[in-house]
């Protein structure tokens, strides 16, 4: 049984999709007039162990994720493709391309799987148009020179999933038009200045789609007009999210338009905010330039996705050296699967890693607490790692196996399973152990402390105990 925190009745909630066993879910993505930055990657990453652990739980999931390339407006009324077009002194689609294609580098570097369907709003407009002349046929929007802006006060609940108080809700506004009926009114579609670059031909005149309304249509084409889970971060709480509830729920009648509402947590950097003027904007390329993806996702993945989770150099050392436990236990387990004489099941030692399991899947199955999932990892290895050589093989691949399946399910050590290749490193490490070995017999020290020496200076670490050695690779 799941259980997942509800922003929409900040409770947490036994999850039960529409249709069981098949789970949609729709994250906004990223506005694509800047490189990613740290920021996506702390929602994205959350979304993929939580996607991850939905199908290692038995669930479909069908997954889309937006791409805004049109609409999104700054405070200061400008749509930020215009604002990175005047950057880069571009065409707004071109850098909306540059930017895309850049963004999907970025997540495949992260591990981060691509969703089924990623949809951009720029390539929606006819179904956008349709959306809005609906609304406005229905007495939720309606029209004020070349611009069309939603109703709020023909919906009794508008708020609902932000709480927000009624003399708040022209918080964020960024249009405050004073011909609307209510300064909390939002735009479905923008009529466009002269000569500019982003314009479509509508029955209300030039113009372009306001941001709320994008996803919307979006979700609702490819996903249906209920979904199960809607994500994103917690800055979208308001406007961005209550808007959709809003013109979702008007369109089609249902309620709930979205069953859970997930949040992620802010992240920060030296206790701010991302920002240039700061001097702390880190950009994904940048984070996989001094740490790998697995250490990036092990750092995010240590903060619970609602909370917030602050950048620093101590806690990705951290992360760095809990990733190196991580991996030199499975590798010494899948070393000694294939390597120990000794055959036959120890039945109290299956019993036991498979306890841990559960408490692990119980973890993840309360809210996706990653930070729990992990110290159900990190006891895993506390408890086997000091028994690795006196393991048979088959207990060995038995706790491989189901290790390698928790960690898999958090998007963990993929790139570290053993693949078949003509030149195997680890074959070349076990010769050089086996002549520092005989080195030894020998007596001569001095050449088997160089060996060790040398393979320590390559992040491979030996130490010699009673029953033998013990090999840890490093970062």
């Amino acid at each position: 049984m799941i259980k997942i925190y509800n922003t929409m009745t900040r409770n947490l909630e036994v999850f039960e999709p529409f249709n069981p066993g098949l789970v949609t879910i729709y994250v906004c993505g990223p506005t694509v007039y800047d490189v990613a930055h740290l920021g996506h990657a702390r929602t994205y990453i959350a979304f993929d162990a939580i996607i991850r652990f939905l199908e290692f739980s038995g669930f479909s999931v069908k997954y889309a994720r937006n791409v805004t390339d049109v609409g999104h407006l700054r405070e200061t009324g400008e749509d930020r493709m215009i604002v990175g077009a005047e950057r880069l002194r571009k065409h707004p689609m071109e850098v909306a391309d540059k930017y895309m294609m850049e963004f999907f580098r970025d997540m495949d570097e992260l591990g981060v799987r691509r969703p089924d369907i990623q949809p951009r709003a720029s390539m929606h407009i006819p179904e956008i148009i349709e959306a809005v002349e609906k609304l406005v046929d229905m007495g939720y929007g309606y029209v004020l020179d070349g611009s069309v802006y939603f109703d709020v006060g023909k919906l009794p609940d508008y708020g609902k999933l932000s709480k927000i108080r009624p003399e708040q809700l022209v918080m964020h506004r960024i249009d405050p038009d004073p011909r609307k009926k209510n300064p909390a009114d939002f735009a479905l579609w923008k009529e466009s200045p002269p000569n500019y670059p982003f314009s479509w031909k509508t029955p209300w005149g030039r113009g372009f789609p306001g941001w709320h309304i994008e996803c919307s249509v979006m979700s609702m084409k490819y996903l249906g007009e209920q979904i199960d889970i809607h994500g994103g971060g917690q800055e979208l709480i308001f406007p961005h999210h209550e808007n959709e509830i809003a013109q979702s729920e008007a369109l089609t009648g249902k309620k709930p338009f979205v069953k859970y509402w997930l949040h992620t947590g802010e992240l920060t950097v030296g206790g701010k905010g991302m920002h240039k003027s700061y001097g702390n904007f880190i950009t994904i390329r940048e984070i996989l330039q001094s740490y790998s993806a697995d250490q990036v996702r092990l750092f995010i993945l240590s903060s619970h996705y609602r909370t917030p989770i602050d950048y620093s150099e101590k806690a990705m050392e951290q992360a760095v050296e809990n990733l190196s436990k991580l991996v030199n236990f499975a590798e010494s387990l899948r070393h000694a699967a294939e390597e120990a004489q000794k055959q036959g099941p120890d039945d109290m030692l299956r019993t036991k890693a498979y306890q841990i399991r559960e408490k692990f899947l119980e973890s993840m199955s309360e809210d996706f607490n990653t930070p729990k999932a992990l110290a159900d990892l990190y006891e895993f290895v506390k408890t086997f790692n000091p028994v690795i050589n006196g393991l048979s093989r088959d207990d060995a691949a038995y706790l491989h196996s189901i290790f390698k399946e928790m960690c898999n399910s958090l998007g963990l050590l993929r790139k570290t399973e053993k693949k078949p290749s003509t030149v195997d490193a680890y074959e070349y490490i076990r010769i050089i152990l086996e002549v520092r070995r005989e080195l030894r017999r020998r007596g001569i020290y001095d050449l088997a402390d160089q060996l060790r020496n040398m393979l320590a200076e390559r992040g491979i670490v030996v130490e010699d105990l009673k029953e033998g050695e013990r090999v840890r690779i490093g970062r």
